[in-house]
């Protein structure tokens, strides 16, 4: 089978899924693609946005709030392994390269762009790079290989996350059907790090301040969700991101309390305090803060 006759069937795969009644995880081809760096900028005070484009974005596919790419950097030894194209798929070397997973925030398929918005954090391989990188530098980006395709026939969603989780909140705001109905919950450090969301007027959206305590610890988000009363006889789709220990009380509460079919919930940690490329059973994860706005 070709790339394109592949390609008009995971198309036709992630219609039939966004058309029917359960969210489900549809594959795309991947590829590793040489990107220039169009710009940079700030998005309130917690995110760094980066924008990628050239001719290496061409034929570059997004279709899922929550689908990821891969940043891959040189070694220590300045040196880049790369994975090599496999059919459809890609073959990496081992051990890994040295890489950064980030959620895809826009994708602009008339102008190539790629945007990415990186949770700052001192000290971390990829935000610092963006922080010093100019115009016109070159990175491999490797991806996406899928994403997580949600119906529109849920009564109400629930989204929840901290920081590194508001690239993908934010963009399945601004996707959504202007029907849409539902609650966004985002922990922050504080109004400093609130950004613009084009949200459904149906939506409610609450920020959460966690002031001084440490990211990643806390109950504020767990609470918030668990709070909501979700109107008996609706469909309710859940989906959260953030800590992998703070998201703990989620999946009870979605499994127990509100006894959800595993297709209509999907609960996953970007990262973990004091694990180093921590990986959940999602296969997001990347590492101390460094997935989507995944703190690099």
């Amino acid at each position: 089978m070709s790339r394109e006759d592949h390609r008009h069937r995971h198309l036709d795969r992630i219609a039939e899924v966004r058309a029917g009644r359960t969210a489900e995880k549809v594959g795309y081809p991947i590829r590793v693609r040489e990107a220039e760096v169009v710009r940079t900028g700030t998005v309130g005070a917690g995110l760094l946005r980066l924008t990628l484009g050239g001719r290496g974005t061409e034929g570059f596919e997004a279709h899922a709030p929550d689908e990821h790419v891969k940043l891959l950097f040189p070694e220590p030894d300045g040196s880049l392994r790369l994975p090599e194209p496999n059919g459809l798929m890609l073959r990496w070397p081992r051990p890994s390269p040295t890489s950064r997973e980030y959620t895809v925030r826009r994708h602009d398929p008339a102008s190539g762009e790629i945007d990415i918005d990186i949770a700052l954090h001192e000290g971390g391989l990829a935000s610092e790079w963006a922080r010093a990188v100019r115009p016109g530098a070159r990175v491999h980006v490797a991806g996406p290989p899928g994403g997580l395709i949600v119906p529109h026939a849920y009564d109400r969603y629930l989204l929840g996350g901290d920081i590194t989780a508001l690239p993908a909140i934010a963009r399945w705001l601004e996707e959504s059907p202007r029907t849409a109905r539902g609650w966004a919950f985002i922990e922050v450090a504080g109004a400093e790090e609130e950004i613009g969301l084009s949200a459904p007027e149906g939506f409610e959206v609450c920020w959460l301040h966690r002031g001084d305590r440490p990211v990643g610890t806390g109950t504020a988000l767990a609470d918030a969700m668990t709070a909501v009363d979700v109107p008996k006889g609706e469909r309710v789709y859940v989906w959260a991101a953030g800590e992998a220990g703070q998201l703990k009380p989620l999946r009870r509460w979605v499994r127990e309390v509100l006894r959800l079919p595993k297709g209509d919930h999907d609960i996953t940690g970007y990262w973990k305090r004091g694990v180093a490329d921590f990986d959940d059973d999602h296969g997001h994860g990347s590492g101390h803060p460094d997935h989507a706005a995944r703190r690099a």
